[in-house]
């Protein structure tokens, strides 16, 4: 999951939290559905920041040995 699909999450979960549009699904509740893609999204954005933020973070350090031919 990258930070796109976060920020679509959550423009999703906020579409569907505030009632921009309703759907007539009867067995699934709008507002509860844009919460729980609210979550997830800004979750994953926060993720998504962490994992970037600790790979910048980690050095590489490459050894070469050398025989004395």
């Amino acid at each position: 999951m990258g930070i796109g699909l976060g920020v679509v999450f959550v423009v999703l979960g906020l579409i569907l939290t505030l009632r921009v549009v309703e759907f007539d699904i009867s067995f699934v509740d709008d507002v509860a559905l844009g919460w729980i893609l609210l979550i997830v999204g800004v979750l994953s954005i926060i993720l998504v920041l962490v994992m970037n933020s600790q790979r910048s973070r980690t050095r590489h350090v490459e050894e070469r040995r050398y025989d004395g031919r």
